[in-house]
């Protein structure tokens, strides 16, 4: 794949407020029955910070990103982004009460995801798939989306590929062109939930590269849940030990995977790394 250029991607629009964290959660709680996924979490990132969350399956990694997305709603607690609460409007009088779905549109604008199984419109070309968004949500026009879709699938190493549909790409091609779909929504916050789980293992290098170069050129705040150890060592500026809903142990990546603490963390570890 060609040398990726990313370097002239920004964080999207400037925050409304630029002294507090990007992502914010204030004991959040989410459970489905009696299953608790999210445990009263309590979760800053700042802007620009590279945040890798790692834990077992079934310990609520991946709700924390669908909560972000508002694809899950929290039965309690206040989430913000970009200083904004993502799921609740302030009142004159300072009390925050329950948005409605026009703030919470708005606010979750701020924020992409890139999921584990591509998500594509099987009936859409790649330039399709990825012009589509900033058309229907933010109003370019059909040359401006175009024109700019084009240029990020050429950053992914797709531009050969435009015109293709997804049953013609390979998994990691597909993977890349979500990545830029994601990128077209010009979101402070990227998510990535286990982007290269859903992979042949030959063309999972192809999908982290353009990742790595992400984290390494912009100023974009991303949050991923992964299991690849190897890269979260590389582009994390902290990662998260998750387990039964809460933050176990955090760290700087040399600091967690050669002296974690945490009894939990250790065990997850030898497992993961040992495989």
């Amino acid at each position: 794949m060609s040398e990726l250029d990313l370097a002239n991607i920004d964080g999207g629009p400037t925050p409304s407020t630029t002294d507090g964290p990007m992502i914010r959660m204030e004991k959040v709680t989410k459970a489905f029955g009696d299953f608790v996924c999210l445990n009263e979490l309590d979760l800053d990132v700042a802007a620009g910070e590279k945040v890798v969350i790692i834990g077992p399956s079934g310990s609520g990694k991946t709700t924390i990103l669908r909560v972000l997305m508002t694809l899950e709603r929290p039965d309690s607690g206040v989430v913000g982004v970009g200083g904004e609460a993502l799921y609740h409007e302030q009142r004159s009088d300072g009390q925050l009460v329950r948005a409605g779905e026009k703030h919470v549109r708005r606010v979750r604008r701020k924020v992409s995801m890139v999921f584990q199984h591509f998500n594509l419109f099987p009936h859409m070309t790649a330039l399709r798939n990825v012009s589509l968004g900033p058309i229907k949500a933010l109003g370019r026009s059909k040359q401006q989306a175009d024109e700019r879709s084009r240029e990020l699938l050429g950053m992914v190493g797709m531009a050969e590929k435009v015109d293709h549909y997804p049953a013609q790409l390979s998994g990691g091609q597909k993977q890349r062109v979500a990545i830029a779909r994601a990128l077209a929504m010009e979101p402070q916050v990227m998510l990535f939930d286990e982007i290269t789980s859903a992979l042949d293992p030959e063309l999972v290098g192809e999908v982290l590269n353009v990742v790595r170069t992400l984290a390494h050129t912009t100023d974009m705040t991303m949050l991923l849940v992964t299991h690849e150890m190897g890269f979260a060592r590389e582009i994390a500026d902290r990662v998260l030990m998750f387990d039964g809903g809460r933050i176990i142990e955090q760290a700087p990546p040399t600091e967690i995977f050669t002296a974690p603490r945490h009894e939990r963390t250790k065990t997850f570890l030898n497992a993961v790394l040992h495989h």
